[in-house]
């Protein structure tokens, strides 16, 4: 919904290359940020640390706890720009909408704004957190013995399983969200969504009904 008005008041919608360009820069920079600097810093700590050079589990635990200590740190960072701010109001917005849409309710704009939280299960942020705890289990099958440039490959390599893990466990828990163990699946990425979401006002919820109801129709379609 939010690159739905951004197009609008662009003027058009955005170029393939300029989209093509921005996929490409955004991945290098999740690579070096979320990958390169947690594990470079994780080796500098452990050549004065051998617990951590020494354990590949611990290894791989403090790598995954600056790899979201970097990342809180970043969503809260592109937080303090202003139209950041308000992308994180049509990630409301969106919410917001899906849930009444969910529910089966009228997607009236007033009452989707007074009734419905700006947060929801299955939200990337919450998709991206599972990542980061999956990936301290799975980087941990990475011999000890390999060299930074091994590990560093194996890392990018594995991305596919993990996400793959991780989007089944956000199934799972959305479908128990109220069940047992599993709820607590949710909780850190709700509680996340505080710094990933903003209260929307109406007329972001109206761009986000609009945005999903050409979603429907092309599916319906």
């Amino acid at each position: 919904s939010a690159s739905k008005v951004f197009d609008e008041e662009d003027g058009g919608p955005i170029s393939p290359l300029a989209i093509v360009t921005t996929i490409g820069f955004s991945f290098l920079l999740g690579i070096a940020l979320f990958i390169l600097l947690p594990l470079y810093a994780t080796r500098l700590f452990g050549t004065m640390t051998p617990v951590i050079s020494d354990n590949t589990f611990i290894f791989n635990l403090v790598d995954g706890t600056m790899r979201v200590a970097v990342f809180l740190v970043y969503v809260f960072a592109i937080g303090l720009w202003k139209e950041m701010r308000r992308i994180y109001e049509y990630h409301g917005a969106e919410h917001k909408v899906i849930h009444a849409y969910e529910k089966e309710e009228a997607l009236a704009p007033e009452l989707i704004h007074q009734r419905y939280s700006p947060r929801h299960p299955r939200c990337g942020t919450s998709f991206l957190l599972i990542v980061m705890m999956v990936s301290i289990m799975v980087f941990s099958v990475v011999p000890r013995e390999w060299s930074f440039y091994l590990k560093f490959i194996s890392r990018i390599v594995m991305i596919p399983l993990i996400a793959g893990i991780s989007y089944e466990i956000l199934k799972l828990s959305a479908k128990k969200s109220s069940a047992g163990l599993m709820s607590l699946v949710t909780v850190p990425g709700l509680f996340l969504q505080r710094l990933t979401t903003r209260e929307p006002d109406t007329s972001q919820i109206e761009v986000a009904l609009s945005a999903l109801n050409e979603v429907v129709e092309e599916t319906d379609d």
